[in-house]
């Protein structure tokens, strides 16, 4: 008895102060790497995202150029550059020519605005206003845009603000690319790296199916999230091209924001469509053609969302979705891919828990039917 109070004490005494130091330390260490690594976190979360998302691309390219995979990552890189670079200049470019000319109308007093017609103000709800305040800009546009002074000027510094973000979210993605080529070079050991972290954390079997539902899932959002709002995008902007519509390009890139942050595209189509029979440039035909193609367009999402989301991953598709959706919501872009992949993990594990239960209980049913046959 004296022995184990002699051992409990000096436990307590002295290994117990060594255990809370070296615990306290490696805290203090663990606080200071996460706050020194915070500035790169988004930098270093998009380059794993695109990395896990064109790793498949980048192999198939080194096979054909002989097994070089720096060359592979490099020629990914910068097709990407391109790609995406390119266009997003073109657009800028397009933006503040549009920009220009419609300062340069509005200062000369070339901007004009058409009288609303009687049935205008027969619109449920909002007819008698949107007639008059169509009317005030028609009779005199400088006087009233006078009268929204302090709220245009609002309005204008929130979208310098927005304008300023998209452009800061671009150039982290296309630095987030190039880190992304980088780990695509070393995809292979910093695959094994990972897959021996999971093996460490969740153990020997959980492990390599934990990094291969993550892989999944995270190329199975960027598939059915990012692809289809690349493809509706391109399908609208065709159509708004086509149609005659005013900044088709801009009007394209917004419907693809939309489509990432799961809004629904008509909230660009519709309007586009009263814009075609409000303008009235074509012939009746061709209008109807046009929005007959723009209204379709804007309901890709519905075909081409299920038919992609999910595809390839062990876990139903409104998880996925349901994932993206809270991932998006609490922490922006980023969170789509971090959102499914945790709640795609999350189910994974809630399942296997269930089924567990279930398998043991069908193993004690069957064994208690075969008692009386081994023990007649």
């Amino acid at each position: 008895m004296d022995e184990n109070l002699t051992t409990l004490r000096e436990f307590l005494g002295k290994d117990l102060v060594e255990a809370m130091i070296r615990v306290g330390l490696i805290a203090f260490l663990a606080f200071i790497c996460v706050r020194i690594f915070t500035p790169f976190m988004g930098l270093m979360m998009w380059a794993l995202i695109l990395a896990v998302a064109l790793y498949p691309l980048h192999q198939r390219l080194a096979q054909a150029l002989q097994g070089r995979q720096g060359l592979a990552a490099t020629l990914v890189v910068i097709a990407g550059l391109v790609l995406i670079g390119l266009p997003t200049f073109m657009l800028g470019n397009s933006f503040a020519g549009h920009i220009h000319d419609f300062y340069t109308a509005f200062t000369s007093d070339s901007v004009i605005v058409k009288q609303p017609g009687p049935e205008v103000a027969q619109w449920p709800l909002i007819g008698e206003k949107v007639y008059s305040v169509w009317s005030a800009a028609a009779a005199d546009l400088p006087a009233y845009l006078q009268t929204l002074q302090p709220r245009l000027g609002n309005i204008s510094r929130q979208l310098l603000e927005i304008a300023a973000g998209t452009m800061g979210a671009i150039f982290l993605f296309l630095g987030s690319l190039i880190v992304a080529g980088m780990m695509m070079a070393w995809g292979q050991s910093g695959s094994d790296t990972i897959g021996r972290l999971l093996r460490r954390v969740a153990g020997e079997q959980q492990g390599p199916h934990l990094h291969v539902l993550g892989t999944g899932t995270i190329r199975s959002v960027a598939i059915g999230v990012i692809g289809v709002a690349f493809i509706q995008a391109l399908l609208l902007g065709i159509g708004f091209f086509g149609a005659g519509i005013p900044a088709a390009s801009v009007l394209a890139v917004v419907v693809m924001m939309m489509g990432i942050l799961q809004l629904p595209a008509a909230l660009v189509s519709l309007p586009a469509i009263g814009y075609i029979w409000w303008a009235g440039d074509s012939s009746t035909v061709m209008m109807v053609v046009w929005s007959v193609y723009i209204l379709v367009a804007g309901l890709a999402d519905n075909v081409l969302k299920p038919l992609f989301l999910g595809r390839g991953v062990d876990v139903p598709m409104p998880v996925i979705l349901i994932g993206a959706l809270g991932g998006i919501a609490t922490s922006g872009i980023v969170g789509l891919f971090v959102g499914a992949v945790l709640l795609a993990v999350g189910y994974k594990i809630l399942m296997g828990w269930v089924d567990q239960d279930e398998s043991v209980e069908t193993a004690l049913t069957s064994g208690e039917a075969a008692t009386p046959e081994i023990n007649p």
